[in-house]
């Protein structure tokens, strides 16, 4: 775990994250960072039983869509994690696609986004990434996921 948390702070060297905490700055940040638009999404049917978040990175923008029916912290954590896969230059979401777009094709909707499925590796990485950006701007009083990323042992 603690290798994890070193090359998660070493890859987030030199990235600013608003103090306080602002998603919207904060996204702002990465779209600079990758030079093209970051566009956030609320889609109505993320849940348990499909994904909560998911990047699409297209040609000319990434898309990230999020449970619009969950609580604003956890909203705000799943578009973290997202974009914590951005950062960390994954690819991947087949059955999140799958679940997207269930009259098509699975091959031909890989081969349209160009990606392959997540590892565990991968989702655990984004899940210490969002919690190390979110935990970097939690100066002030403790929120509800910097008390968590404390009893972690998270910085």
């Amino acid at each position: 775990m603690e290798g994890l948390r070193r090359r998660c702070e070493k890859k987030l060297r030199g990235l600013r994250v608003p103090d306080p905490f602002d998603l919207d700055q904060f996204c702002d940040e990465v779209a600079a960072r990758r030079g093209r638009p970051l566009i956030r999404r609320p889609v109505p049917g993320l849940s348990a039983e499909a994904p909560c978040g998911l990047w699409i990175g297209t040609e000319r923008a990434d898309h990230v869509f999020f449970d619009p029916g969950t609580s604003p912290l956890h909203a705000e954590h799943i578009v973290l994690h997202e974009l914590s896969h951005i950062l960390c230059g994954h690819s991947g979401a087949d059955a999140a696609l799958a679940r997207l777009f269930p009259d098509l094709e699975p091959g031909a909707v890989r081969r349209m986004l160009g990606r392959v499925a997540y590892t565990d590796a991968q989702e655990r990485e984004a899940e210490m990434m969002a919690s190390l950006i979110r935990g970097r701007s939690a100066r002030g009083p403790r929120t509800t996921l910097g008390r968590v990323a404390d009893a972690l042992g998270f910085e």
